[in-house]
């Protein structure tokens, strides 16, 4: 049995991947953005070993989830499952960021670097990482004409470098993004094509299997098959400077591997 935390489980791909988990006999524990949605969560997956609540949009609120997260684990496996589309107009969170990056890659980043160590990471990305543009010099988007549809994929690929950047620190953890597809959720939509079945086959099997594939570490999985990734999620120096920046707009540095 492993232990695996997921965030943005209260519905969608993070639910699937948390009933898959409890299908099989795992424990898991949810995220909920507020007590309402905690509820949702707990009628949903009542044999979840609890909720932790935060809004990811929010710094404060992100370390207060990775406070509730440590007190419940450890866990073998994290989900960063949460994340908004792209769909979404400009919006500044609590904290004066652009909401995309804020909730989809920065809290993301602090939720790894305040979470005790798990020993995998999944990271869930998207196949429109490949038109993400590894250029960290506008994160906020206060120079550039808003594209919404290109903050979600420049946020995505965040993710892969965010993926491929930990299973090279952290060599003893298992790290991994995941593409699910484009299937029908709330932020894919009623016509997207892909089957939703198997939309959290993968990052459910990269949390808990044995299997060979399952246990590689700075791969880009769709349907549990290893995928090249956007050249720029690889390059050592924008893999440094996202944690740079995130470091600094969060206050929290990433810390060293810990046996």
């Amino acid at each position: 049995m492993s232990r695996v935390l997921i965030t943005g489980s209260s519905d969608g791909l993070g639910l699937m991947a948390a009933q898959r988990l409890l299908a099989a006999g795992h424990e898991v524990v949810l995220h909920a953005r507020n007590q309402g949605r905690a509820g949702d969560a707990r009628a949903a997956a009542p044999k979840a070993h609890g909720v932790v609540i935060g809004d990811l949009s929010s710094i404060d609120e992100s370390r207060g989830l990775a406070d509730q997260a440590n007190r419940l684990g450890p866990f073998d496996a994290v989900i960063h499952n949460a994340g908004v589309g792209d769909r979404e107009r400009r919006i500044e969170t609590v904290d004066g960021l652009e909401h995309i990056f804020a909730i989809n890659t920065l809290a993301a980043y602090l939720l790894t670097a305040l979470i005790k160590q798990p020993k995998r990471l999944i990271y869930l990305s998207s196949g429109m990482h490949y038109g993400g543009r590894p250029d960290l010099s506008d994160l906020q988007w206060k120079r550039r004409r808003w594209n919404g549809s290109q903050a979600y994929s420049d946020s995505k690929l965040f993710d892969v470098m965010l993926a491929v950047a930990m299973a090279r620190r952290w060599p003893e953890v298992k790290s991994n993004a995941v593409d699910p597809g484009w299937v029908a959720t709330k932020m894919g939509g009623r016509s997207a094509p892909d089957d939703l079945g198997r939309g959290s086959e993968t990052q459910a099997w990269l949390a808990v299997s044995d299997e060979p594939g399952a246990t590689a570490s700075g791969g880009y999985f769709y349907h549990k098959t290893r995928q090249e990734t956007n050249p720029g999620a690889r390059d050592v120096t924008n893999q440094e400077g996202l944690l740079a920046a995130c470091e600094e707009l969060s206050g929290t540095a990433m810390p060293a591997f810990v046996n």
